[in-house]
């Protein structure tokens, strides 16, 4: 019986063709979300040792910044409100300024932002996903995660949205009587670049009243955000 010469099939498109297009897309694409996997894990694993938070002075510096505090918050559980809050760099200063002083606030982000590979690095860094859609439930979970955690540092805008807003949100309030910790102001002014927590606010049983006094107070500070036109106290 003569030998068949089975001739091995390329299933690599023809060059040219919008399959091999296609093909290279594809592939520069998987390439481009290994590497981005890549880098994710190593800021994932990286310590917070003296050199990372070192580095993360460093960089706030290099970007201009100033940081107006030494130490974190002394105590094991506070919220930090993050005034003004209009732009999601806000989140960055914000991480950059708690790290390189030696802390680790937790942060509530948009559920939509948790996507792959984003997502690891987000959490490791402190992102809490928040679905605005069922605020109770995410009070309840907040509350209960607090009250269970031996140090929990939690950072919140009190306007609850980038666009401008007169009427802040209570929910920190809420959050803050339930589990019987303090509320320090944050801010992040990038008007004079300057960045830290600064008062501690004693709080009362009447909300409205206790965010009134809030407001005015960081009217009285003159700060300015990334997008000006999208801050208001009053």
């Amino acid at each position: 019986m003569t030998p068949q010469i089975v001739e091995e099939k390329n299933h690599w498109p023809q060059i040219g063709t919008t399959n091999h297009k296609d093909a290279v897309n594809n592939e520069i694409n998987f390439d481009i979300s290994l590497n981005l996997h890549y880098l994710c894990n190593i800021l994932i694993n990286v310590n917070k040792t003296t050199m990372w938070r070192k580095f993360c002075g460093w960089l706030l510096k290099a970007m201009g910044w100033t940081v107006d505090n030494t130490t974190i918050v002394p105590e094991d559980k506070c919220i930090i409100l993050g005034v003004p809050h209009t732009s999601a760099w806000d989140f960055v200063i914000s991480y950059l300024f708690y790290t390189s002083i030696g802390g680790n606030a937790k942060v509530m982000v948009k559920k939509e932002f948790f996507f792959w590979p984003i997502g690891g690095l987000l959490r490791k860094i402190g992102g809490l996903p928040v679905d605005r859609k069922n605020a109770t439930r995410l009070m309840v979970s907040t509350i209960h995660a607090m009250k269970e955690a031996k140090v929990c540092h939690l950072a919140l805008a009190p306007e609850g949205t980038r666009k401008p807003i007169k009427r802040w949100k209570t929910g920190f309030h809420t959050i803050a009587r339930e589990v019987g910790c303090s509320v320090y102001m944050g801010y992040f002014d990038w008007g004079t670049k300057h960045v830290g927590w600064g008062k501690k606010v004693e709080l009362t049983d009447d909300a409205k009243a206790d965010m009134k006094r809030i407001q005015e107070m960081y009217e009285e500070m003159h700060l300015v955000g990334k997008h000006k036109e999208m801050y208001v106290t009053k």
